[in-house]
């Protein structure tokens, strides 16, 4: 369990007051596995078909109603997971049934699309991004549904995160990662200023993602740095994806225990991004710390006497056991809940303190991934036409719908409760569909 989106310092701002944000057990594989097994169960008793390497085209829409999808039959291909397929087309296909439901996701690995619907209040959409979702979740069903004449909604709502680093062992092109911080790194825009409160890790990712794309003089760049020490990095970084996290995908509680609570280093795939991650940088002293993480962008653009004075400014405010630091007060407020302490956030210590190092820069870049607009449905799931009404027969379900009717969360979100909306709109359809067919 974790305390993500600890929020904008407001009794009645957005954010979770206490930690309510869990991993679960087996991660995202151990989420599925048993719809998985289900699904697995009814194809061996003939009750599901499965129609690999079929690319739908065309929702077949008649009289108000959707009886089918069209499309193309591509070649074989026995690609791993996450790398492109061919995509040679070898035959069509057409597929009718009592009701079609949409399950193809956002927009997130269409960067040109995210630019596209970018919106105003999130100020100038980034030149470039690394990708947090793999390959195939490219708004394409989207387009297809609004040609056909489905309604879309909200196709401004968005949510994409600021602690994006390069996959140094991608999966799928452009492949990101998130790293799940606690709240003790520094945060430093493209220009080696501090970010104002409350951009701080894990408090307000919208917030964040908008201060860095509407300041006037940041507008024109798409990254940001943590700096921190080695005792943060152990505590507090963990990363997004299932490959990140072994212990917990392969519920292995000892593996856990030794590397989560018990190790004097970070976790194994936190420790390889250090190592061999492109947006990583280490140094014993500031001076040759700012110095790499300048050889990271065309010009040199910190400078380490203002970054020195920053760091020793905040490290000040941790002599006493009151502080005026905001972040200062975050850490400590945060240490009074048990699992915080023993597991996510370290003791507030000095940056510049030799005995906490070495010193780690982090290279930040926006991360696609969730689309929080798209298909508008009504209450049992059904899309609806571009007049209002219900297409009969044609369903749309999580991330296309904006994980339920086309946008629910509206324009902010919580961390933890994407998921949700995709299993109840799924459920929802599904029982929906079962009683009218």
């Amino acid at each position: 369990m974790g305390w993500a989106e600890r929020g904008d310092l407001r009794a009645t701002g957005h954010g979770n007051s206490v930690p309510r944000f869990h991993v679960a057990w087996g991660t995202g594989t151990g989420v599925v596995e048993p719809f998985v097994r289900s699904v697995l169960q009814a194809a061996d008793a003939g009750l599901v078909r499965f129609h690999h390497r079929h690319r739908v085209d065309e929702l077949i829409l008649t009289g108000g109603a959707a009886p089918g999808v069209r499309g193309a039959l591509l070649g074989p291909d026995d690609a791993p997971r996450g790398v492109a397929t061919n995509r040679d087309e070898v035959g069509e296909f057409e597929l009718t049934a009592q009701a079609v439901i949409l399950a193809t996701g956002g927009i997130g690995a269409n960067h040109e699309m995210v630019r596209r619907l970018w919106p105003a209040r999130l100020g100038q959409p980034p030149a470039t991004m690394v990708t947090g979702v793999p390959a195939h979740v490219d708004g394409r069903m989207l387009d297809i549904a609004a040609s056909s004449g489905v309604r879309l909604v909200n196709r401004d709502r968005m949510w994409h995160y600021t602690e994006g680093v390069q996959n140094w062992n991608p999966i799928w092109p452009g492949h990101g990662i998130r790293i799940l911080a606690g709240p003790s790194s520094m945060w430093f825009d493209a220009l080696g200023r501090r970010l104002p409160e409350p951009c701080f890790p894990g408090y307000d990712t919208l917030g964040t993602l908008g201060y860095l794309r509407t300041t006037t003089d940041l507008a024109g760049y798409d990254h940001s740095w943590f700096i921190l020490t080695q005792k943060i990095l152990r505590k507090e970084f963990a990363l997004s994806g299932s490959e990140q996290n072994p212990d917990i995908t392969n519920r292995d509680r000892q593996a856990f225990l030794r590397t989560r609570l018990l190790s004097r280093r970070a976790a194994g795939p936190v420790e390889a991004f250090k190592d061999h991650g492109a947006d990583f940088v280490v140094a014993h002293t500031l001076e040759d710390l700012v110095a790499k993480m300048n050889a990271l962008t065309d010009t040199p653009l910190l400078d380490p006497a203002a970054i020195r004075a920053q760091i020793q400014a905040r490290d000040l405010q941790t002599a006493n056991v009151v502080s005026k630091d905001a972040q200062i007060l975050g850490i400590r407020n945060a240490r009074h809940n048990l699992g915080e302490r023993l597991g996510r956030t370290a003791a507030p210590h000095r940056i510049l303190d030799p005995a906490a190092g070495p010193l780690i820069g982090v290279k930040l870049h926006i991360l696609t991934r969730k689309t929080l607009g798209g298909i508008q449905t009504d209450l049992d799931g059904r899309a609806l036409g571009l007049d209002g009404q219900p297409l009969l027969g044609l369903y749309a379900v999580g991330e296309v719908a904006g994980f339920g009717g086309g946008g629910v969360h509206g324009y902010n979100a919580l961390e933890g409760t994407f998921l949700g909306g995709c299993l109840f709109t799924g459920r929802t359809a599904g029982r929906a569909a079962a009683a009218t067919t």
